[in-house]
């Protein structure tokens, strides 16, 4: 069962923190939290939840925003929640309301994230967030490290050399 939690998260200024103190608006964190389209994917992730019985599902901005960090940081399950604890940007990202000193969900939980929130799922959201990046432009295409640029050489004449990748392999002059 899912139901679909309140949508309106605490801004910045209302996330509960001990002693009053206030976060930074230009972490990574909090920016990040602001350019994911969470709504987009819990109308999807609701989807995976048909019966209308049974125990009430942990919010999606919960589940994704820890693999999103898990795979980020490449976090063990435990160490996951560690950090977690830990961090209140990292449970801003999550979409709790405030800090709290204790665990957001037990380590085993994560396993059900993985089996609800597939890596496609993560790809997506992943795709989705590059495509819509704050700087306004596409990102430029990934370099081939070949001699795309390279215009001393040129077209139908052979190779001038030997291009060793291993580094055990490498030359030496002793």
């Amino acid at each position: 069962m899912y139901k679909t939690p309140d949508k309106s998260q605490p801004s910045l200024l209302d996330f509960n923190q001990p002693l009053g103190l206030r976060m930074n608006p230009d972490n990574r964190w909090v920016q990040l939290a602001d350019r994911v389209p969470w709504d987009i994917f819990e109308e999807k992730y609701a989807a995976l939840f048909p019966s209308g019985t049974g125990n009430v599902a942990k919010p999606l901005r919960l589940a994704l925003g820890s693999l999103i960090i898990q795979n980020r940081f490449q976090y063990s399950d435990r160490e996951l929640v560690e950090q977690l604890t830990e961090n209140p940007y990292l449970q801003y990202f999550i979409g709790l309301p405030g800090y709290q000193a204790r665990a957001p969900f037990d380590a085993s939980t994560l396993v059900w994230f993985r089996k609800r929130i597939t890596i496609d799922i993560l790809n997506e959201a992943n795709g989705y967030m590059l495509e819509h990046k704050d700087d306004g432009g596409p990102m430029p295409p990934a370099s081939s490290g070949g001699t795309d640029g390279d215009t001393s050489q040129g077209e139908g004449e052979p190779n001038r050399g030997t291009l060793i990748i291993d580094a055990t392999c490498a030359p030496v002059n002793i």
